[in-house]
């Protein structure tokens, strides 16, 4: 059952109904689909509506386009995407290398969701298009996962964990430690390492990652 709650965000000017608000998410789910199975130039509003039902005027008031539409869905499954990746530092009771580890294999699940990963290519496929949009993507997506990671990254070294001269470029560096997987899923490679491969491997780079920020 989707949280109707989770629109508020995501359109121009939310409706105050329940039925505007199924409304609202029934035109992102069924945009969302014909997308990535059409891909977006394919799409018109006219089919988002014949799928999902309503009118165009409904989605000119809530969304004002169909940019403005497909920036909804953005914002949405970036919400799901990212909510569950960086949990709170202070849950793992000071243990900095379990935090690390249990992020990038949340990522790295979260990579691997066909879905997602497919609507990830959609987006480097729009963002080429739209300056403002790869900004704004690139705000509430990687830059929002790097501070969350700089931000318990400084937090450890306040607490005497690590020495951590610049959070934000250690961030992005440990970010990198998944790139290669990154890059093989978003090219429509097959990833070949077995689950207990790509484990180790992630356990390996924790553990240079913050042999590297040892106190010394």
């Amino acid at each position: 059952m989707h949280d109707l709650a989770q629109l508020e965000p995501f359109s121009k000017d939310v409706p105050p109904t329940k039925r505007g608000h199924e409304r609202c998410l029934a035109l992102l789910l069924s945009a969302n689909d014909l997308f990535l199975e059409h891909g977006y130039d394919a799409v018109s509003l006219d089919d988002i509506v014949h799928h999902a039902g309503g009118s165009k005027a409904f989605i000119y008031k809530y969304f004002g386009n169909k940019e403005g539409l497909f920036t909804a869905i953005c914002d949405y499954r970036a919400e799901k995407f990212f909510k569950d990746i960086c949990l709170p530092f202070e849950s793992f009771e000071g243990d900095l290398r379990a935090y690390l580890i249990h992020t990038l294999d949340n990522f790295k699940s979260h990579l691997s969701v066909p879905a997602n990963s497919a609507f990830l290519r959609l987006i480097l496929e729009r963002t080429q298009h739209n300056v403002e949009l790869a900004r704004y993507i690139y705000e509430q997506g990687p830059k929002h996962l790097q501070t969350s990671i700089a931000h318990a990254l400084d937090h450890a070294a306040a607490q005497g964990l690590i020495r951590c001269e610049n959070s934000l470029y250690s961030a992005q560096l440990f970010f990198g430690i998944l790139r290669n997987l990154e890059w093989r899923i978003l090219m429509g490679l097959p990833v070949q390492d077995d689950p207990q491969t790509t484990d180790d491997y992630i356990h390996y780079c924790v553990d240079h990652f913050l042999q590297g920020h040892q106190i010394v």
